[in-house]
């Protein structure tokens, strides 16, 4: 087992661990979470052994394998599945000792080394390699590619490959859903939970946390505290604890408060000094409950559109793809007739490389169309969030010069402290409005795109990943915004959690087009598996087929297409699509109906907003003209009067914003 006895971690001055204990037993699957910044990849160091305990005791079984995901990139030609192989350790060793025995010629230690090649399934390494590199979304005919051809994302899955081959007692794996599509991570979620071994995860994803792990540890505060249960039943001990320690605290600091009571009354009275310093002693011996200090949530809001244009967009034999310099372009998706209507809530799904990003870069004016036309609405505005936020940021310039730049197109009224309020609301204080995009984190990066996306008040939103950085806290806070957005939202994303809350319909991308999909996201991931399954069937077949042909006749194996949903869907999907079609009509019309109920409120509220500030300001110069010299007694008092009335206005004001404020949460879903 792993254990951590009152141990204490440094980072520079910080304290990341402040003699904490903890113990973790073989084969458990745990999900270590905490707000970003907390220690949790420093933690992770510490049990490879690239940190050491600065107090306290640590130990890990000294025989057993690490596999970790490398969080550099990869820079080599090797070919691909070769870089995969080298993760197995065993493999190499068994390797590496028949390599000297051939180069001493001694016949028994060749024996040897041959006997230990068959005990690690050295003959079968190879599929092993490529079985999980077409889990992670690899093509067949992309196996043997050199590494240094692929892109940062696919080069990372590399490494989550290379990690997953090694047969590991230990597998720490931090954010390896970020790079992943949905069908990648539906596959690794199926695989780790086949996994024998101990495994520590760190993941921003709440589903995936939840499907694969049954011991959640919480960074906090310096301190780790076991959870027994997945990250949803995490959330509900944890709630239950801050609640008992809130009420514990509340009731020793009556205690507290009547002990002091005491000594302040009787200290100083001889008949009674003796007790007054017993309970002196009473409180120094009382071993202090901390108050809950919670780190303040974070939430934000999309503006209220200014129109809804309908449709949004219309479709018309359009084609999808990318332009090739000097050839011809290269089509990925074709013939899409289809509208958007203002108010829908459109998932977008698709395996790996069926066109999900390419429609919504078209869509969104960042790739030109091959063929065909869209028409946009009158009034369209799209907020558009790109899968790699750099594509949409300037890595030298800060958060300000980018809302300074934005705010010259949409708004050049727009005044520096104006802006400077606005990213206040995303986070960025002080000086960070200023420090440079490039080196800022990615959950950074993502929050000022969506701040971004913000002051543009799109009615049309395309969102392509835009969780792949954000830490637990913002992507609760991003659906919330969502589901309070009163335009249309186009959404491709690998969160389960997400998708099940924002959207009410899917389309689906797949066989160079686009479908609806009739069901839900369960009957998504199972047609996922069951593709997966038949590709991998047909690659084995194709290698055996290959093995068993005289040479000239050997050919690249070709990965299966996926299969249509009306194929490979569960049966029930179909039977039940009826209803759900019903279901997301109906719940469109209801969203529809809380919007259109909404908006005199909150138009209400922002005139009230404004005779507040109004109203404020007006009574401070009261207060100021008052506090002036010189003043006349008539115009002292007539001051006065107009500062008691402005007080009573205020007072009204507020009370009415209040009554507006709790009828929209009434409405709220």
């Amino acid at each position: 087992m792993i254990t951590l006895r009152n141990l204490t971690l440094r980072r520079g001055p910080k304290i990341v661990l402040g003699n904490t204990t903890l113990t973790l037993n073989p084969g458990e699957k745990i999900g270590l979470v905490g707000r970003n910044g907390a220690g949790k990849s420093s933690l992770f160091a510490l049990l490879t052994g690239r940190l050491q305990a600065d107090a306290g005791d640590f130990s890990i079984p000294p025989r057993w394998r690490l596999g970790e995901v490398a969080q550099s990139m990869p820079e080599t030609d090797q070919p691909a599945t070769a870089f995969v192989l080298e993760g197995d350790t065993r493999l190499m060793e068994a390797e590496s000792q028949l390599a000297a025995a051939e180069a001493t010629d001694d016949g028994h230690a060749i024996g040897d080394a041959h006997a230990v090649l068959a005990e690690v399934g050295a003959y079968d390494a190879r599929p092993r390699a490529q079985a999980l590199m077409l889990g992670l979304g690899f093509k067949s005919a992309q196996l043997d590619a050199p590494v240094d051809s692929f892109s940062g994302g696919w080069r990372m899955r590399l490494q989550l490959a290379r990690a997953l081959m090694c047969p590991s007692d230990l597998l720490l794996l931090d954010e390896p859903t970020n790079h992943l599509d949905l069908d990648a991570l539906v596959w690794l979620e199926a695989w780790l939970q086949r996994y024998e071994g101990t495994m520590l995860v760190i993941s921003h994803d709440r589903e995936f946390l939840d499907a694969i792990t049954k011991v959640t540890v919480h960074l906090d505060d310096a301190q780790l505290t076991r959870y027994g249960g997945n990250y949803s039943s995490f959330e509900l001990m944890r709630a239950e604890r801050m609640s008992q320690q809130q009420a514990a605290y509340g009731r020793q600091q009556d205690k507290v408060a009547q002990l002091q009571r005491f000594i302040d009354r009787f200290k100083a009275k001889a008949s009674k000094a003796k007790q007054a310093q017993s309970r002196v002693k009473a409180l120094e011996r009382m071993e202090k409950i901390a108050p809950v200090l919670t780190a303040a949530d974070f939430s934000f809001e999309f503006r209220e559109p200014a129109n809804l244009p309908n449709p949004m967009l219309a479709m018309r034999d359009m084609s999808f793809g990318y332009a090739v310099e000097g050839g011809e372009p290269i089509t990925i998706v074709q013939g899409v007739s289809r509208s958007v209507m203002p108010g829908q809530r459109i998932g977008i799904l698709g395996a790996n490389g069926q066109g999900k990003s390419t429609l919504v870069k078209t869509l969104a004016k960042t790739l030109a169309p091959i063929d065909g036309s869209c028409t946009e609405g009158k009034g369209l505005a799209i907020g558009y969030f790109a899968q790699q936020e750099m594509d949409v940021l300037t890595p030298e310039s800060g958060p300000m010069e980018h809302m300074i730049r934005l705010a010259k197109q949409v708004s050049p009224g727009a005044r520096e402290q104006e802006l400077r309020d606005f990213l206040g609301q995303f986070r960025f204080t002080g000086e960070m409005v200023h420090q440079p995009v490039g080196s800022l984190s990615g959950g950074e990066k993502a929050r000022l795109v969506l701040a971004m996306i913000v002051w543009q008040k799109p009615n049309l939103l395309l969102l392509d990943e835009p969780t792949n950085h954000l830490d637990l806290s913002t992507r609760e806070a991003l659906s919330m915004a969502l589901n309070e957005f009163e335009g249309t939202v186009m959404l491709v994303s690998h969160d389960r959690a997400l998708l099940r809350e924002v959207c009410d319909e899917f389309w689906l991308v797949t066989a160079g087009g686009v479908q609806d999909f009739d069901g839900d996201l369960d009957d998504y991931q199972r047609w996922l598996l069951d593709n997966s399954k038949e590709q991998a069937k047909a690659y084995a077949q194709s290698q055996r087929m290959a093995a068993s042909l005289p040479a000239p006749l050997v050919t690249a194996p070709v990965a299966a297409a996926p299969a249509t949903p009306a194929a490979a869907a569960p049966a029930g999907a179909n039977a039940r699509s009826e209803d759900r079609n019903d279901d997301r009509k109906k719940k469109a019309q209801q969203r529809q109906q809380r919007a259109s109920d909404a908006k005199p409120l909150k138009s209400e509220m922002s005139k009230l907003e404004a005779r507040i500030a109004a109203a404020t300001g007006e009574r401070e110069r009261c207060g100021q003209s008052l506090a002036a010299p010189g003043m006349s007694p008539a115009a002292r008092a007539e001051a006065g009067k107009r500062q008691k009335a402005l007080g009573e206005e205020i007072e009204a004001l507020e009370a009415r914003w209040l009554e507006l404020s709790e009828a929209l949460e009434t409405m709220a879903p």
